[in-house]
């Protein structure tokens, strides 16, 4: 069962919020969620963020 991304956010907003955060921690969990607004695979989006799929999936769940 897919987990739906926010629908208040789109991946314009998200790559915005990343550039402007001075938590590069921070950052790095946009991106991979904003590939994912542009329709990229789970498995681009964790390559994005460096993560494995599993990580990505909690950030999409919190």
């Amino acid at each position: 069962m897919p987990i739906p991304l926010r629908a208040d956010f789109d991946a314009q907003v998200t790559r915005a919020a990343a550039k402007r955060s001075k938590d590069g921690s921070q950052a790095r969990r946009l991106l991979p969620l904003a590939a994912i607004y542009d329709a990229a695979t789970r498995t681009e989006a964790a390559k994005v963020g460096g993560v494995t799929l599993q990580i990505l999936r909690d950030w999409v769940v919190k």
